[in-house]
């Protein structure tokens, strides 16, 4: 059954690029595919049928990798090169200032984010990086969740990542260029 909606989605996105192009609007359309988090628990699905997060430690609303670290593909015709992977770690809130620079207009004073925009060009020299990145997930209602602190935090610097379940629960650390599952 997922499997066909995984076809489908395919099929969809293969019909979008198709209409796109017979219109003559691909070169001027950017199309970005991402998630907002890791597989999930909810309505009965089960996070590891599919091995959704590979080698990653933890699901949807945890702040280990397999909670946070989520695909993302950009497709601009004649602009991003076909077939590149890139290692660059970013954050959600670089999507908005990302397409704000590449459409050319203001990024709101407010933003925190950081242009992807000479990344997905291949100027890997330009590209800026944050300094750190930080998660927090305030926890609902639930005491067992809540005597721990009631929030899931961690915050990345470069390859390091301390992760804290809790305001009772210790501080874990991992180098996830050695330990990408974190589990040292």
């Amino acid at each position: 059954r997922h499997a066909a909606k995984i076809t489908l989605l395919d099929k969809y996105v293969g019909d979008l690029l198709k209409q796109l192009k017979k219109m003559d609007e691909l070169d001027n359309t950017i199309i970005v595919f991402t998630s907002d988090n890791g597989p999930h628990r909810g309505g009965g699905a089960n996070p590891t049928f599919f091995n959704s997060s590979g080698n990653l430690r933890g699901h949807k609303r945890d702040v280990y990798e397999g909670g946070i670290r989520v695909p993302l593909i950009v497709y601009w015709d004649g602009k991003i090169q076909k077939n590149t992977v890139s290692n660059h770690v970013a954050g959600f809130q670089d999507i908005m200032v990302t397409l704000a620079e590449m459409a050319d207009i203001d990024v709101p004073e407010q933003s925190m984010g950081i242009s992807m925009f000479p990344e997905l060009l291949g100027n890997h020299k330009e590209q800026q990086s944050h300094e750190q990145l930080n998660w927090e997930i305030q926890l609902d209602g639930d005491w067992q969740k809540l005597k721990n602190g009631g929030f899931y935090q961690s915050v990345r610097i470069d390859n390091w990542k301390a992760v804290r379940y809790g305001i009772n629960m210790p501080v874990e650390i991992y180098d996830l260029k050695n330990d990408v599952s974190e589990t040292n």
